[in-house]
């Protein structure tokens, strides 16, 4: 197959430049952290509306399910992960960690906190703990 590219530069140089980072794995994180921060106030939102109206929780039996409890754990750590990148960038505001070694030790360090604290409130709230 030929192809019209004279350049001798690579069509999509990200591909043999970059590799996998800390900070490229919290970027992708955080906007999808956002993503279900948006769905899941939406279902919260809908699901009090609804029980304002009827008196009862809506799905109640699935809210209180192992399938509830993965909901939750997803919303608290989107919820966790984004909070936690907000502040990250706050800081970013202020010239601070700006080199790849900290940024990256700190886009781990941020999963890690929100991997834990989602684990410890959905254990919580579940009763297990």
């Amino acid at each position: 197959m030929s192809s019209e590219w004279n350049d001798p530069r690579p069509m999509s140089p990200h591909l043999q430049v970059w590799r996998w980072h800390g900070a490229m794995m919290s970027s992708i994180l955080h906007r999808a952290s956002a993503i279900i921060c948006y769905v899941a106030l939406f279902i919260v939102a809908v699901g009090v509306f609804v029980m304002s109206l009827t008196g009862e929780l809506p799905l109640a039996g699935l809210v209180f399910s192992p399938l509830g409890a993965i909901g939750v754990f997803v919303f608290i750590f989107a919820f966790t992960f984004m909070s936690l990148a907000q502040l990250r960038h706050a800081i970013w505001n202020k010239g601070k960690f700006l080199d790849p070694e900290k940024n990256n030790f700190w886009s781990f360090l941020m999963l890690g906190i929100a991997i834990g604290f989602s684990a410890l409130v959905t254990l919580a709230i579940s009763g297990a703990v």
